[in-house]
């Protein structure tokens, strides 16, 4: 699919879909649980029916409530109706079918890594095998670090072409013991942390870190396991995690979430192209590493602002409760900088787009690790953007963004391709708005994988 568009001012109020990192953990918890948890206002995404689809798998029974819900920035079928609720009921810790006849359980998680890992370890817990694979992304990505662990972890744990990718054969049970675990994504450890307190009693798990990136991720992990009252031992650094099995995953209910990695992109869209914003969903407090862009547009020379605001949920207009409003605004032209992206990832491709219109050089740095995300985003940022006119240099560890040099757009219009990774698609949309002309985006289609909608959003076609 090709999006193309076109050059314009963005602005108004934009309720920001509930966060992907979040929507999976709570599902795959509540998959795991027992009882019945409700999850509101969930991610209604690819990836999250990818997991949907794995946690179904595994045994768990979901039931899916849908309304018409104007507030809900999940896309609305053709009756209106949007995805605002879960009902899960968990399969007690024990994943696995009833009766199963020792042939492998097959599992696509799509395009979804965050699933892939964190499912893998939720399934060395039964002692059914479990095929996981995905598509040719997925099966480009290696998981060798995790399955190396889980091995030590008494887990049968192998890739299957043996070069670390999927398809992974997973077959339990967990016996524990004490491993290292390299994470050059946080999401190796959050798989373990989460599955370890399920090991058989008696069961101690212990996990030395010689590398972790993307820590916030682990302290989101983390702040689960404490909301379930699970202990977990952990050293100040994060370099040993001490996890004791016997535990059970309780009901757990609630809204999702605001995702600060998907609002990501209609500020950059509205930075960009001079418009003011509203971006609505979103809590302050939230561990999330890519809230950090807002720290990012305010060290640029943006105005980021949070109030309390109403929410009104009927036709009376009865205001019934407060909400979090983080205004977004530029009066001053965009200034560049030094930024550490170890934490933050997945926002090269969006920071990559800011900082070629903000004058001087802007350094993306200590980010090795975008280059095993969906694509190697330092490459393909510094080559989508060279088609329109941006100027970066590739460094091992990062991008260097030499931004503009003049009052003009700093990018032209033109054809780009978006390969098919979905932050890359929606950075070279949201920079699109700021362009002399129009762009063409190829793969576009791929950012349904996270935020369906937010082409449409900004007026594609």
């Amino acid at each position: 699919m090709k999006a193309r568009i076109s050059p314009h001012r963005f602005a108004g109020s934009v309720r920001v879909p509930a966060s992907k990192s979040h929507t999976i953990r709570r599902l795959l918890i509540a998959a795991l649980a027992e009882g019945v948890s409700e999850i509101d206002d969930p991610l209604d995404s690819l990836d999250a029916r990818s997991c949907l689809a794995v946690c179904r798998g595994l045994g768990a029974e979901i039931e899916e409530y849908r309304a018409a819900d104007a507030r809900c920035p999940n896309p609305a079928d053709s009756r209106g109706e949007r995805l605002v609720r879960w009902r899960v009921r968990g399969i007690g810790g024990r994943p696995g079918r009833a009766g199963a006849s020792g042939e492998a359980l097959r599992l696509d998680v799509g395009n979804s890594g965050t699933t892939l890992y964190l499912a893998l370890a939720a399934a060395a817990l039964g002692k059914e095998p479990v095929e996981f694979t995905g598509d040719e992304q997925i099966r480009r990505r290696s998981a060798a670090p995790l399955l190396e662990a889980l091995s030590g972890l008494g887990v049968r744990a192998e890739s299957l072409n043996r070069n670390g990718c999927a398809p992974v054969l997973i077959r339990g049970p967990w016996k524990g013991g004490r491993v290292s675990l390299s994470c050059p994504t946080s999401q190796y450890l959050s798989a373990i942390l989460l599955a370890a307190p399920l090991a058989p009693a008696g069961t101690i798990t212990e996990i030395e870190t010689p590398l972790l990136n993307e820590k916030p991720y682990v302290e989101m992990t983390l702040s689960y396991l404490k909301a379930q009252h699970i202990s977990c031992d952990v050293a100040p650094d994060f370099s040993r995690f001490v996890i004791r099995g016997g535990a059970a995953y309780k009901p757990l209910n609630g809204p999702v979430p605001g995702d600060f990695s998907s609002a990501a992109f209609p500020a950059c869209a509205a930075v960009v192209s001079g418009g003011d914003l509203i971006l609505l969903g979103l809590d302050p407090g939230d561990t999330q590493g890519d809230k950090f862009f807002f720290d990012i547009l305010s060290r640029m020379g943006c105005e980021i602002r949070w109030e309390k605001t109403a929410a009104f949920a009927d036709p009376s207009d009865c205001p019934i409760l407060q909400e979090w409003a983080l205004h977004v605004s530029r009066r001053r032209p965009l200034k560049g900088g030094v930024f550490d992206l170890n934490a933050a990832p997945d926002l090269v491709p969006v920071a990559a787009v800011t900082a070629v219109y903000a004058g001087g050089d802007t350094a993306l740095v200590n980010v090795a690790h975008a280059r095993i995300k969906e694509t190697d985003r330092i490459a393909v940022m510094a080559a989508e953007l060279a088609k329109l006119g941006g100027r970066c240099t590739e460094r091992p560890d990062g991008l260097i963004i030499h931004g503009r040099t003049d009052a003009g757009p700093p990018l032209k219009g033109g054809s780009v391709d978006g390969r098919g990774d979905h932050r890359v698609v929606m950075a070279l949309a949201a920079g699109a708005l700021g362009a002399s002309g129009p762009v063409e985006i190829q793969s576009a289609e791929s950012a349904s994988v996270t935020y369906p909608g937010f082409l449409e959003l900004l007026g594609a076609h």
